[in-house]
């Protein structure tokens, strides 16, 4: 069973997906974007690529776990997404992800050019990696 993770921003939705089997993430894209429409139909045709059976979408919770601008978007995210797909879209909590693959690609030497590129494509992975440790520990 694919799953296909997701890390919304603004202006752009880092993409992952699970091997066929679902015990593994790996980056696959990031999908920038000016129009909401524009970014569903991406991952839309991502979906039919990959025969994905279940969405996941990073959700920003603040550090005291309540819902802040950021969550509220990505719930509006998600709640279009399984409008738009018709698949479960499930979220997860992603408090961390984003300051946790900054902090590995700085020690990485990694340059500030290609840490935006490759950033938003990690936080997916992140997510996707902890909703799949949630799963096998249940």
């Amino acid at each position: 069973m694919r799953i296909l993770g997701l890390d919304p921003g603004e202006k752009r939705i880092g993409v992952a997906i699970t091997d066929p089997l679902g015990l593994t993430a790996q980056g696959i894209d990031v999908i920038k974007y000016t129009r909401i429409g524009d970014a569903i139909k991406k991952i839309k045709d991502i979906c039919l690529q990959y025969e994905v059976e279940k969405v996941i979408v990073g959700n920003p919770l603040n550090m005291d776990g309540s819902r802040g601008q950021e969550s509220e978007n990505a719930y509006r995210f998600a709640e279009k997404l399984r409008r738009e797909l018709n698949l479960p879209v499930e979220m997860v909590d992603e408090r961390l992800t984003s300051a946790s693959v900054e902090k590995t690609l700085l020690k990485g030497n990694v340059s500030r050019k290609n840490r935006r590129e490759v950033k938003d494509k990690l936080a997916a992975t992140l997510i996707l990696e902890l909703y799949i440790n949630t799963c096998q520990n249940q």
